[in-house]
């Protein structure tokens, strides 16, 4: 009997985020930008489009959920979805990021369709990955610890989309950013793939609902709306991503029509002029690796103090180091960057916490009904994420319209403000928000540590122990 994961199964758990984050760091970093400066529907349509279909996320997430949850197959209940689900998200990846030559009325319908499919793929292989690390084992420190394999991979993609995404679109579209996006998701599409597929063959389920668990829906959904945990939860996720989105919307924005072209002259460059995708692929990319960077050490430091804790310190710092781009000149470029370092090196691990937390909510509900949905628990975790994400994106675009922002030309300065208040304070304020619900949150470590003695004592006595091979 261990507890312990092998490293390979962690190592190859973080592969399914690889995949996904390759689509959605796009979705944070470029969808406005792809809609409003490629595709050229008007940012008022790409805001209606963003909202309505998180309305349909809103049903959508959950019943992903409870499908998974009640699936039995010689695989478990969340793996198989990585092996169905991978090659039709590919596919439709593609389409998402090609421009049809339809007019305005014809481009909009295909935005619509192609984005309401590409989003519910989405679901269909991400709820079942998440609610994985709930079930990948019984012990909660070594969920936190795949949690952080999890985001080291996560933050990798994120990486390799905001390192190579822009230039792959210039080299590949020759002159045609169109065809570059499609070319360039042809690729990724293809990576995709075989990533999930290692995701698949790598892991195992071990934690089962109680062998006396009965099947009901109803059931599912009032014990999942009386979970308290799980509440707190959904409703700081919703804004931490509204924090993360808001900025991460108009990132391209700002420095497309705020910063601008700018002669930096630094070591081992000889190109001493950049332009904004320079500046842009160069900030995500920075921020990716100070990410990566946070993320090392946010295992140790969550066990040192304990998730709640080191959510909310970390957090402070964050907000701080978003809002203060609203006070930072655009030649400042070597402030922009450093508190892009600070910023990204506390705001990304935050979702290891998060998520880890949401397992820890699992746990929860098991101890305290008898009963076990983690399909449904995690599934809150993709429908606030995605919803946070769709506001975020609504409110940055919708903000955009009213000050008369128009793409690919000189701003005026009502909408070069708008631009830096969505940039900084605007996502500052719904962090500071999201770090004022947390404080609700009641599951510390001590309270998680009599929750799992609690819960391996009645799978011993009901045959259900669990050892991690």
């Amino acid at each position: 009997m261990t507890k312990y994961l092998k490293f390979r199964e962690k190592f190859a758990y973080g592969f399914g985020d690889l995949a996904s984050v390759l689509y959605w760091q796009t979705f944070m970093l470029y969808f406005t930008y792809f809609y409003t400066d490629i595709f050229l529907i008007p940012a008022g349509v790409a805001a209606t489009m963003f909202l309505v279909s998180r309305i349909w996320d809103g049903v959508n997430d959950p019943l992903m959920g409870i499908i998974a949850d009640r699936t039995h197959t010689r695989w478990g209940k969340f793996r198989p979805y990585l092996l169905w689900i991978c090659v039709p998200f590919a596919i439709v990846g593609v389409l998402t990021f090609t421009v049809p030559n339809f007019g305005m009325a014809g481009k909009i319908i295909w935005a619509y369709v192609t984005f309401v499919l590409i989003m519910m793929l989405y679901t269909a292989i991400n709820i079942p990955y998440t609610a994985l690390l709930g079930v990948i084992s019984p012990d909660s420190d070594e969920r936190t610890s795949v949690s952080s394999v999890k985001f080291l991979f996560a933050f990798s993609a994120g990486i390799i989309v905001s390192a190579t995404l822009l230039p792959m679109v210039k080299a590949l579209g020759k002159g045609n950013p169109a065809h570059g996006w499609q070319s360039t998701f042809i690729i990724y599409g293809v990576a995709a793939i075989i990533f999930f597929l290692i995701a698949f063959k790598g892991t195992r389920e071990r934690v089962q609902p109680p062998k006396s668990q009965k099947s009901s829906v109803k059931r599912d959904l009032y014990e999942l709306i009386t979970n308290s945990p799980w509440l707190i939860l959904l409703v700081t996720t919703i804004t931490f991503i509204l924090f993360v989105a808001i900025k991460s919307s108009v990132t391209v924005h700002y420095f497309k029509y705020i910063v601008g072209q700018r002669e930096i002259s630094l070591p081992f460059f000889n190109n001493k002029s950049w332009d904004f995708e320079a500046l842009t692929s160069a900030f995500n990319t920075i921020g990716q690796i100070s990410s990566f960077i946070g993320v090392l050490l946010v295992s140790w430091f969550a066990k040192k103090v304990g998730k709640k804790t080191a959510f909310m310190i970390i957090f402070i710092v964050a907000i701080f180091s978003t809002g203060i781009y609203y006070f930072l000149s655009p030649g400042q470029i070597g402030l922009i960057f450093f508190f892009q370092i600070t910023g990204s090196m506390t705001g990304g691990p935050l979702s290891v916490l998060i998520w880890a937390m949401y397992a820890d909510a699992a746990d929860y509900a098991e101890w305290k009904n008898g009963r076990r949905a983690t399909g449904l628990v995690f599934s809150a975790s993709t429908m606030s994420q995605k919803f946070g994400w769709a506001v975020g994106a609504f409110v940055a675009l919708g903000l955009m319209s009213q000050v008369g922002f128009a793409p690919n030309q000189t701003q005026s300065p009502e909408s070069l403000r708008g631009l830096l208040l969505l940039f900084s304070l605007i996502p500052a304020a719904f962090g500071v928000l999201s770090l004022l619900i947390i404080t609700f949150y009641p599951l510390n470590n001590q309270r998680m540590i009599v929750i799992g003695s609690d819960l391996k004592e009645r799978r011993a006595q009901s045959g259900e122990e669990i050892a991690i091979t």
